[in-house]
Parts: C-alpha cells; sequence; structure tokens
C-alpha cells in the first residue's frame, strides 16, 4: 500500500492522489510528469499502461501471520532474561514490544522528526530543482534549518515547487 504522491509538470503541480488516481487522471499526457511520494519526497515510477493491458498474476501462496494487518515476520535476538520478561507481560512478547517501540517513537520524535522532513525535501528539491540557481546555497540552508534564509534563496523558483519544499518541511502535505 501506498500513500499520496504529488505529480508535476514543467515544475507546476498538476495533480495529488494515490498512484492509481494520478494514472487515471493523467493517462495519455504523462509526457514529462515526474510523480513525487509525499511521505518520502521521492520519485516513483507510475505504470501507465491501461489495467486491462496488464497481466493477471496468480496471487501469492499464502504466508502466516496477518498480512491484511501489515504484519511482517522479523527476527530478534535477545537474551534469556528479556524473552522472560516479555513472556510476563500483557499480550505476549509481541505486544509488550509494539508498546515499548511505540513509547520510544514518541519520546524521539521531537529530535527525528525535523531531520526526516528536511530529507524529505532534499529528495525532492534535489530532483526537481538540481539545475536551479542557488540549489547549493539552499541545501546548505536546508540542512542547517534556517528556514527565513531558504525562503530567501528559493524565492525566484517556481511558486508550486516552494509552495510544495514548505509543505514537505511541515509535514502538511496534500
Amino acid at each position: 500500500m501506498t500513500g499520496p504522491c504529488t505529480a508535476f509538470r514543467n515544475n507546476k503541480r498538476i495533480a495529488c492522489g494515490t498512484r492509481g488516481e494520478l494514472v487515471a487522471a493523467l493517462r495519455g499526457q504523462d509526457s514529462g510528469v515526474l510523480v513525487f511520494e509525499d511521505a518520502s519526497g521521492k520519485v516513483v515510477d507510475l505504470d501507465w499502461r491501461a489495467a486491462a493491458e496488464q497481466p493477471q498474476e496468480s496471487p501469492p501462496p499464502r504466508k502466516r501471520g496477518r498480512p491484511k494487518l501489515g504484519v511482517v515476520p522479523r527476527e530478534v535476538t535477545l537474551l534469556p532474561r528479556h524473552w522472560d520478561w516479555l513472556n510476563q507481560q500483557s499480550g505476549g512478547a509481541s505486544a509488550a514490544l509494539r508498546r515499548l517501540i511505540d513509547e520510544a517513537r514518541k519520546a524521539d520524535a521531537p529530535r527525528t522528526a525535523p531531520r526526516a522532513a528536511q530529507e524529505r525535501a532534499y529528495s525532492f528539491m534535489s530532483a526537481i530543482a538540481g539545475d536551479f540557481a542557488h540549489f547549493e546555497q539552499a541545501s546548505r540552508l536546508l540542512f542547517a534549518g534556517d528556514t527565513r534564509g531558504l525562503a530567501e534563496v528559493t524565492a525566484p523558483w517556481p511558486a508550486d515547487v516552494r509552495a510544495y519544499l514548505t509543505e514537505l518541511l511541515e509535514g502538511d502535505t496534500p
């Protein structure tokens, strides 16, 4: 499952939506379109072929776990004392680990969220604005956290590029 994306052509935002929605909306006018995943700021490739042209694949064999819930089995190596403690927790080891990870993510968010926003913005910026004037200076200002300086340096850039860059930095993409 993929999240929302934003499409640009000639540095103008032309559409937003899921990959499927963008393919449906832009089919036939896909030349020169760059599509960015809002969650990462990275360029994504869309399959522009019509659904009828795509070969039907047989469903993959069923795996253990709860794939509809997004559960992916992995391995974790812990010492026996860790397993003993986890097994004593309500809900068992998996539930306890999920709770601990969620708590750590919440506690760590103020530190990691700004860096993630910078990485997201830089992915977009380098793909669409790599040859724009003052790109290198804008990159330095981005990672220095100087949003005012970044806004000044990118002022001559196309309005849609600046707006989406700001949205990626603030985390409120469409």
